[in-house]
């Protein structure tokens, strides 16, 4: 690792869990640039916390490169690289148009695939770290988000195939997967379930149903996913590597058949 401050790149940090990522970590003294496609939600990113703003479609590869190698040129090194863009892939498999399979693949494991490519070779200067950002989604399956699913799955092949090949050179790979958290995609899902339920009247309600059988109950902030994310990508996780830390306040440990007991108990 390199001496501190720390450099790090994180995609998809205009908004949401990316943003929450950039906050934390300018707090604890990183450097920090922010990619994506949009350029307004980046730049303020970017302006609150010193940042860097870098706008780019990180789904092709000679932008993701560019915006990888600015990054590392203009914060002297990498020693940390976040792969949170995603989204796209919202329909079933039935309903999924050649054109939204091919959005859903870029969107999703695109993006972060580019990213990582274009890292490796800075992070095996800083031995560093490389997180993905995959989704409750990428270890089980949601109704009519089958590109999503697909997409999330894949990236965590993606991150364990980093951690098995570039290991040796010191470049360690996790990815975190995320349940129902609080960001403007998770807002607009809610209100679309508070448009499709009769009995849910507002976003509020939308997050206390869809989190009712978690554990927690309750969907998580911004910045706790932040948290897991800055531990994965700082020397605190050093021999870990290959890892899926899941961040979802328990849902995965449901047992599905057992929630009518729920009333017994």
């Amino acid at each position: 690792m390199s001496t501190d401050p720390r450099s790090i790149l994180i995609t998809g940090g205009g908004t949401g869990i990316g943003a929450a990522a950039a906050r934390l970590l300018a707090e604890r003294g990183w450097r920090v640039a922010v990619a994506g496609r949009r350029p307004g939600p980046l730049e303020q990113i970017a302006e609150e916390i010193g940042g860097l703003a870098l706008p780019a479609d990180l789904a092709d590869g000679e932008a993701s490169r560019t915006a990888v190698d600015r990054a590392a040129e203009e914060l002297g090194g990498l020693d940390a690289v976040v792969a949170n863009a995603g989204g796209h892939g919202f329909a079933t498999v039935e309903q999924t148009t050649e054109q939204d399979w091919e959005a859903g693949l870029a969107g999703n494991v695109g993006t972060a695939f580019h990213t990582a490519r274009a890292a490796v070779p800075h992070l095996r200067r800083s031995r560093g770290s490389l997180v993905v950002v995959s989704s409750l989604a990428g270890l089980r399956a949601g109704p009519g988000v089958a590109g999503y699913t697909v997409g999330k799955h894949a990236v965590l092949g993606l991150m364990r195939s980093l951690a098995r090949d570039h290991g040796p050179e010191g470049i360690r790979a996790n990815a975190v997967c995320p349940g129902w958290t609080r960001t403007p995609m998770a807002d607009e899902e809610m209100d679309a379930l508070c448009g499709a339920v009769e009995d849910i009247a507002d976003r509020e309600e939308a997050y206390c149903r869809v989190t009712r059988h978690v554990p927690l109950r309750r969907p998580a902030q911004d910045a706790e996913i932040a948290q897991t994310v800055a531990f994965l990508a700082g020397p605190e996780s050093s021999y870990i590597t290959g890892a899926t830390l899941v961040a979802d306040g328990g849902a995965h440990i449901v047992d599905l058949p057992t929630l009518e007991f729920d009333a017994l108990s």
